[in-house]
């Protein structure tokens, strides 16, 4: 027997203790979609017992000096790939350069969750899926559509890239320690023949610059961006950021960038 693993408050770890959730997340894989696949942060290895059927392509990323000795013990036999790093600085593109399927799974540390989001967005051309257990507040957030209070910053730049889909919820109680959040496990599917074409770092302005004051029209909250008068006359630029779907956010940047040029 090995030394057992306390969960760490300051890291968010809630392990999973209830096998059937663990098995149900990965049954709902596609596995041959994908040639990579990346668990984030495993702890006790709930769910890297079910992934053992892919343990060729699997790597698991944990910061957690305990967690990595328990699952090195722990799975010695299976010799997997436990790397000691923290996701949210782990360099996807250049450890994975040519990978365009990667699969990015984990039961995610609620304190980090939309980090790690917004971490494999930035690198979407690697990544073509995310499965992940997220608190249930959250991952309402990321599937919301426009014209609704959840949608934000999150919604839009998760849904410019991936097609989001809610699996099923998950009760506190199958966590240990339980949290005070129910959860949910989300799936996210990059879009198929994805263009956007715009500037993605003035889109990305654009959604932060809207959703900080969003109860204000669009041409109010973008005025730091000192857009000229003339293109402010567009009646799009009187809508609040939650009225505007994801493909009117590109819109707008294009109409942007074409007068700024």
């Amino acid at each position: 027997m090995h030394r057992d693993v306390n969960p760490k408050k300051f890291l968010g770890q809630h392990f999973l203790i209830d096998d059937n959730i663990s098995k149900k997340i990965v049954e709902a894989i596609n596995f041959k979609k994908f040639k990579k696949v990346i668990e984030v942060g495993p702890g006790k290895g709930a769910l890297t017992k079910h992934l053992l059927h892919v343990k060729d392509i699997l790597s698991l990323i944990e910061v957690d000096k305990e967690s990595v000795e328990f699952l090195n013990i722990e799975f010695q036999k299976e010799k997997l790939n436990i790397i000691e790093a923290d996701f949210l600085k782990f360099d996807i593109g250049s450890t994975y350069p040519s990978e365009k399927d990667i699969l990015i799974i984990g039961n995610f540390p609620y304190n980090i969750s939309s980090q790690i989001l917004f971490k494999s967005i930035e690198n979407y051309e690697s990544v073509g899926g995310i499965v992940g257990m997220f608190q249930k507040e959250v991952a309402e957030r990321i599937i919301s559509k426009n014209n609704c209070k959840q949608y934000g910053i999150l919604s839009v730049k998760t849904q410019l890239f991936y097609d989001a889909k809610i699996l099923f919820n998950v009760s506190p109680n199958v966590f240990f320690p339980k949290p005070n959040v129910d959860s949910a496990v989300i799936s996210l599917t990059r879009k198929e023949n994805l263009t956007i074409d715009c500037d993605l770092d003035l889109l990305d302005k654009v959604i932060k610059l809207s959703f900080q004051q969003r109860r204000k029209k669009i041409k109010n909250s973008l005025k730091r961006l000192d857009i000229q008068e003339n293109i402010l006359e567009d009646s799009i630029f009187e809508l609040r950021p939650e009225q505007l779907t994801i493909e009117e956010f590109v819109k707008l940047t294009k109409k942007i960038s074409d007068e700024t040029i």
